[in-house]
C-alpha cells in the first residue's frame, strides 16, 4: 500500500471533514463541485491522485439522494484518475433503515447502496453506528464499523453520575444500544413498547421503572423527531423527573428542529456526524465531535494498524 494519502470532502465547507483534516495534519484536497442547470453533478479533482490512498468524507444528510450521487461521481473520478485505493468515510450511512423485507414487495435499499458504492469503485468503507450491524454483511469490501456510543456515554457519565438514572430504549429494536450505555452508567434500562405500524408513534406502555428518575433515551437517528418527542411525553407522563435524548445521527428533516426546541426534553446530546447549521437547535443541544474517532480510523487504515479499540 502506498504511504501517501489524499483527504477529500465532496461537498465544500463541511465542518467535520475540516476537523478530521486538522487532526490528521493532512490538508483537504481541492474538489471543484459544479451542477448543470438540471441538477446534474460534475466533479473535478484539483490535484493528482495517481497511486495515492484516497479518503472521501461524505455523510448523508436530509438531502440523501444528492449526497449519494455526489459520492458516486467522486468515486468514479478517483478511479479514473488511477487512485491506488478509495476509502469512503460515511459517518451516517443513508438508506440504512431499509435493511430487510418486513413486508411483501419491499426493497432492501441498504444492500442497493452497498452495491452502488462497490460498483463505482470504492475499496473500503468506514462508518459510524450503522442502523443495523448486519449491514456490514452487504459489502464484499472491508468495512470498519466504529461506534460513537462510548463518546456519548462518557458525556452522560460525567454530567449525570450523581443522578438516579434509567436508560431508555425508544423501541424493542434499540435495546442493545441502550444496554451499552446503561452498562457504562451502571443504570437499569426501560423499553418503550410501541404499537405496530401504522400507529408506531403511539406508545402503549413502558416496560421498566421510570418514576422519579432521570430518563436517558438512547437512539441512533433523529429524523422527524416524532419518536424523540413522543418518548419524552410518555416518560414524563409515567413519572420521570426529566428526559435527556441522545443519538449519533441528527438528520433533522422537515420540522424536526422546531419539534425538539418546543419539546420538554431537558438536553439533546448529538454528534457532528451530520452538520447541524448554527442556530437550528437552541441551548438544549450538546454537540459531541466524532472527528478524533474518524481520524484514528483513517490513520489506522493508512498505517495498517488494528482498529479494535474504536469498535
Amino acid at each position: 500500500m502506498s504511504n501517501e494519502m489524499r483527504l477529500f470532502s465532496v461537498t465544500n465547507e463541511r465542518p467535520l471533514a475540516q476537523k478530521i483534516s486538522e487532526k490528521l495534519d493532512v490538508p483537504l484536497c481541492e474538489v471543484d463541485l459544479q451542477k448543470f442547470s438540471d441538477g446534474e453533478v460534475k466533479v473535478n479533482i484539483g490535484r493528482s491522485v495517481r497511486g495515492m490512498n484516497c479518503y472521501v468524507v461524505q455523510s448523508m444528510d436530509a438531502n440523501v439522494n444528492e449526497r449519494i450521487m455526489e459520492m458516486l461521481i467522486m468515486v468514479d473520478a478517483l478511479k479514473r484518475a488511477s487512485a491506488a485505493s478509495i476509502t469512503l468515510v460515511i459517518p451516517y450511512y443513508g438508506y440504512s433503515r431499509q435493511d430487510r423485507k418486513a413486508r411483501s414487495r419491499e426493497p432492501i435499499t441498504a444492500k442497493l447502496i452497498a452495491n452502488l458504492l462497490q460498483e463505482a469503485g470504492a475499496t473500503r468503507l468506514i462508518s459510524v453506528d450503522l442502523h443495523a450491524a448486519q449491514i456490514q454483511g452487504f459489502f464484499d469490501i472491508p468495512i470498519d464499523h466504529v461506534s460513537a456510543v462510548p463518546l456519548l456515554s462518557d458525556h452522560l457519565e460525567e454530567k449525570y453520575s450523581n443522578e438516579d438514572v434509567v436508560v431508555v430504549a425508544p423501541d424493542h429494536s434499540g435495546v442493545v444500544r441502550a444496554r451499552r450505555v446503561a452498562d457504562k452508567l451502571h443504570a437499569p434500562i426501560a423499553i418503550l413498547n410501541r404499537k405496530p405500524r401504522p400507529n408506531e408513534r403511539e406508545i402503549s406502555s413502558v416496560i421498566g421503572e421510570v418514576k422519579g428518575k432521570l430518563a436517558i433515551v438512547v437512539d441512533d437517528i433523529i429524523d422527524t423527531a416524532y419518536r424523540a418527542t413522543t418518548s419524552c411525553d410518555k416518560l414524563l407522563e409515567e413519572g420521570a423527573e426529566k428526559v435527556v435524548m441522545c443519538a449519533t445521527h441528527a438528520v433533522l428533516a422537515g420540522q424536526a428542529a422546531e419539534r425538539l426546541n418546543e419539546s420538554r426534553i431537558s438536553e439533546i446530546v448529538l454528534t457532528d456526524s451530520i452538520d447541524i447549521p448554527e442556530g437550528k437547535l437552541d441551548d438544549k443541544l450538546t454537540m459531541i465531535t466524532i472527528s478524533d474517532l474518524l481520524a484514528q480510523a483513517i490513520r489506522g487504515v493508512q498505517e495498517n494498524k488494528s482498529l479494535h479499540p474504536l469498535f
